[in-house]
Order: C-alpha cells, then structure tokens, then sequence
C-alpha cells in the first residue's frame, strides 16, 4: 500500500503539511473544505458543532506494540454486549440528535457512490477517488465541506470512547492500494492481497472444496465508511452498536490482509452465527485454517465473526 499524508486532527487542529502531495490532497477537496484547512481548520469549526468523539484523546490509548491478548482497556471488554451485539445498552455511545440528518446524508451519499462506481471497484477507491468521483458524477453528488469533514472526525476519533479496543491499522486517510498488490479473485467481484492472503485463500479453494468461496476481501477507507455508517445509521446513531458488528473506518483488518468466506449458496447466513455449522467451517477447523480474531470473548469488543480468516 501506498500512504498519501493528510490533514491529522490534534487538539490545536489540523497539523499543516509541507509536501507536493498536500496541494494534491486540497484540490481533491471542495472548494470550501481546502480554503478551511489552508486556513488552520478554523472555518471548519465554524461549519460544525463540535462532536463528541472528537473531543478525545489521540486515536489510541492502546499499546502499538501490545499483543491481541492485551488490547481491550482492563474490566472495559462486556462479553454480555459481544453476545449481544445488536442489542442497544443503556451507556451506548450515541451521536447528538442534531447531528443524525448528517449521517444520514453522507451515508446516502457514499450509498450512491457504491453503486455508481461497482461494488467490486468501491472496495479498492481511495478518499481522494471517492471525493473526486463524487464531485465529477451527477448522480453521486459533491460531497459538501460539513460531509468531509464529518468523515475526518470519524475517521481521527478514538474508537475505544464507544467500545470498539483494537489497534488502528491503517493511519492515513487518504492510504491508497496500489493496482500491482492486490488481484481480483474470479467469480466473487473481490480483490486479495498478493502474497500470504491469495494464497491462503487458494490453498482454502484447494483443501475445503469449492464450496468455499470469498464473500468480502480487500476494503479500503471508502468502503468501510459505506459500511460502518450505514451501520450507525441502521442503530439510530448508536456508534457503540455499530462498533459492534464494524470496525470503524481505519481500525480494519480487512485493509491489510484479512478476508471473509463463505459457503456456496449460503447468502447472508454466511455473516451469522450459522456458518459455524456448516460442514465448511468445521473443514477449515480441522485443517487449521481459521486462526480467530474475532473469538466469542475477543479483546477488541467486537460480535464474534467464525467466518473471518485471520492473515495479519
């Protein structure tokens, strides 16, 4: 993967860049987003109430360095909320009332991209591609300066604040996949990483059967906001619900290796707790292929996901 830098939130605002890839960054944005940044962030507060995962600490209070094991904050991790996972719970994390009309919209909007793009093509596009996209194609619509800068918020804030307590994986907003890592698995409208992941998933193709197949591979930053605010939008708000079945944008092991199978056929019980009864799942126990990161008593406070293979 190749990392373009982007504006970073601090508590002074964002930090100012001095590279070329910074005018490349503000001519991708809408006009009144780039004159905002250039201007220190000023006006973009101006735009906006502050939200509350914003106000937080750096993106992590977590150990870069510790293993899964250690991640979750001590006696933070409700294994009841795990198990529960579409449940709301009365110190769920909820955005401000007057901030749903703005989730919704940009959730909308990226609903629209999806579909104008491919939904095979979208797993791969960049922010800068999703903004550029947006702002050339009618039927998508620019994003406005208050959408972007609500995706920045999401994207810099502390996820741990609404319960999601794994590492951030990907730092850069605007992290791009470069065409010569991935390759587009036939017949799944997905994309693998080079190297350990496609040939994992071969050797799964290979030793399980074909009626394995991949049901979700490589999702770069653009998907996982379609994904995870469509989520929040489903909950009403709720980002700790959300956080629950989604990693937020950034913090996916998706972006660096992990991928999702299913059985053939199977449709959208293959994201349920039923894949784990299939003779498929049990196959790729006995082969040793499913290593968990999502466990039923997982450290990052996330539903547990039989389905995910673990790469990274």
């Amino acid at each position: 993967m190749e990392v373009v830098r982007a504006p970073v939130k601090t508590a002074g605002g964002p930090s100012r860049l001095e590279s070329p890839s910074r005018r490349a960054f503000l001519k991708a944005l809408p006009l009144g987003v780039a004159v905002a940044l250039l201007d220190g962030g000023g006006a973009v507060r101006r735009l906006l109430p502050p939200m509350r995962v914003d106000v937080v600490e750096p993106f992590s209070r977590l150990d870069p360095g510790a293993d899964e094991g250690a991640l979750g904050v001590a006696g933070a991790i409700d294994f009841h909320k795990i198990e529960d996972f579409d449940r709301t719970f009365p110190d769920d994390f909820h955005l401000e009332s007057d901030r749903l009309g703005l989730l919704a919209s940009t959730a909308a909007r990226l609903d629209r991209a999806i579909r104008h793009v491919g939904h095979g093509h979208f797993n791969l596009v960049s922010f800068d591609e999703l903004l550029r996209y947006a702002k050339r194609f009618r039927a998508i619509g620019a994003f406005p300066p208050e959408e972007v800068d609500f995706m920045d918020e999401i994207f810099h804030a502390d996820a741990s604040r609404y319960g999601f307590y794994g590492h951030k994986v990907i730092g850069q907003l605007t992290t791009v996949f470069k065409d010569r890592d991935v390759e587009k698995v036939p017949s799944t409208g997905h994309y693998l990483l080079r190297g350990e992941s496609l040939e994992k998933y071969r050797r799964i193709r290979r030793d399980v059967g074909r009626g394995v197949f991949l049901t979700s591979g490589v999702r770069g930053i653009a998907k996982q906001f379609q994904l995870f605010l469509s989520k929040a939008v489903s909950t009403g708000g709720n980002l700790s619900q959300a956080s629950r079945s989604l990693a937020p944008p950034g913090y996916s092991y998706h972006a660096i290796g992990d991928f999702d199978v299913g059985r053939m056929g199977f449709g959208k019980k293959n994201f349920t707790e039923d894949f784990a009864d299939t003779t498929e799942y049990q196959r790729l126990i006995d082969l040793g292929y499913v290593k968990h990161r999502y466990t039923e008593t997982n450290p990052f406070g996330v539903r547990h996901e039989p389905w995910h293979i673990k790469i990274a």
